[in-house]
């Protein structure tokens, strides 16, 4: 059995970590920290995992208490991370990380966007946790930077026109929705139920900090520098996000022959769905699993394309994929744990 631990443990992504590790047939949940809640029991904070385990909260800054362990998932802030994951790999752990601390690999595109790094070194050993794009380097790894929601649905939505050379790198759109969970469990008055209910906003216009991550991994795969316009959303819904993209295509083609092209991308991938001819996906059909559902449509008339993608933003949008990332890690099945069927209701 892999023993696995988590840093951080109390926030929506930490329950989920739990949720699925407590039910995962190749892993042990030994260890869970949270400051707020440290000697607190499990099941008292989140009575949903009464009776599935009887682990209560470690303080989050007594890493010692965790035990020997062989992987360890950190989901806390980003700025927070940074320490953390470095004296955990620096005791020899394997390390899967939630935060954005270690997804830039310019240390200062992340002073620019985040603040000042104190790991840089770390930093450009982490490797970007997206298995559709670097499974094979993330096999190997001792430090796995997960990637962030947004970044995920986004890039999965372009990576196989990006690479068939099939879109023009300049004036990429990306119109994205998310859930409130992807707010984060603390209380705010911006994501307090009267302030979401019955609304719809954008947030964070132009200067969303998961901007660069996007850049940086259209960037590699285009092979030249790409900037995108992304808008982020806030829907009044507890999760799933959805993003609209839009690209000016370099050739005339049909809906037909683009949907082929990410058939041939993504054809032995687990968790990626492609949606038939002119069908787009729903949030709600990805609700609780590690599925990206895609769809997309060449418009003709404007010699432009359209691709809508969805996720679960706290399950391949964070904590599905980090167990995603390691089953990998560990030679795995992708899907071992993470069988669950979407629920739409």
């Amino acid at each position: 059995m892999i023993k696995t631990a988590i840093i951080g443990a109390s926030g929506y992504t930490g329950f989920e970590l739990m949720r699925i590790l407590l039910a995962h047939p190749e892993a042990e949940l030994v260890a869970v920290t949270s400051r707020q809640y440290k000697g607190r029991m499990v099941a008292d904070v989140f009575p949903a995992l009464a009776g599935l385990t009887r682990l209560s909260f470690k303080d989050t800054d007594d890493l010692d208490s965790i035990g020997e362990v062989d992987i360890v998932f950190t989901a806390l802030p980003h700025g927070t991370s940074q320490e953390v994951v470095s004296q955990l790999a620096g005791d020899g752990s394997k390390v899967i990380d939630l935060s954005a601390d270690f997804r830039l690999k310019a240390p200062e595109v992340y002073r620019e966007w985040y603040g000042e790094h104190t790991a840089c070194k770390l930093l450009k050993e982490a490797v970007y946790g997206l298995p559709e794009l670097h499974r094979d380097q993330v096999r190997g790894a001792k430090v796995v930077a997960n990637p962030g929601c947004y970044p995920t649905s986004a890039i999965l939505g372009l990576a196989p026109l990006l690479r068939a050379e099939l879109i023009e790198t300049k004036n990429i759109v990306i119109d994205a929705k998310s859930g409130v969970s992807g707010a984060g469990r603390g209380a705010t008055l911006a994501t307090s139920f009267v302030e979401v209910n019955d609304g719809f906003k954008a947030y964070s216009v132009g200067v969303h900090r998961h901007t660069p991550e996007i850049e940086q991994e259209l960037s590699l795969l285009a092979g030249e520098g790409i900037k995108v316009s992304f808008t982020p959303h806030l829907l009044p819904v507890s999760r799933g996000i959805l993003s609209t993209i839009y690209a000016t295509l370099r050739q005339e083609i049909t809906t037909e022959a683009l949907l082929s092209v990410y058939a041939d991308l993504y054809v032995d991938e687990p968790f990626v769905r492609l949606m038939g001819m002119d069908v787009f996906p729903n949030i709600s059909q990805v609700r609780g699993s590690n599925y990206c559902d895609i769809g997309v449509r060449a418009d003709g008339r404007t010699g432009r394309v359209t691709i809508v993608s969805v996720i679960d933003n706290l399950i391949k949008g964070a904590s599905g994929q980090a167990v995603q990332n390691m089953n990998i890690m560990y030679n795995l099945p992708e899907e071992t744990g993470l069988s669950t069927y979407p629920d739409p209701i």
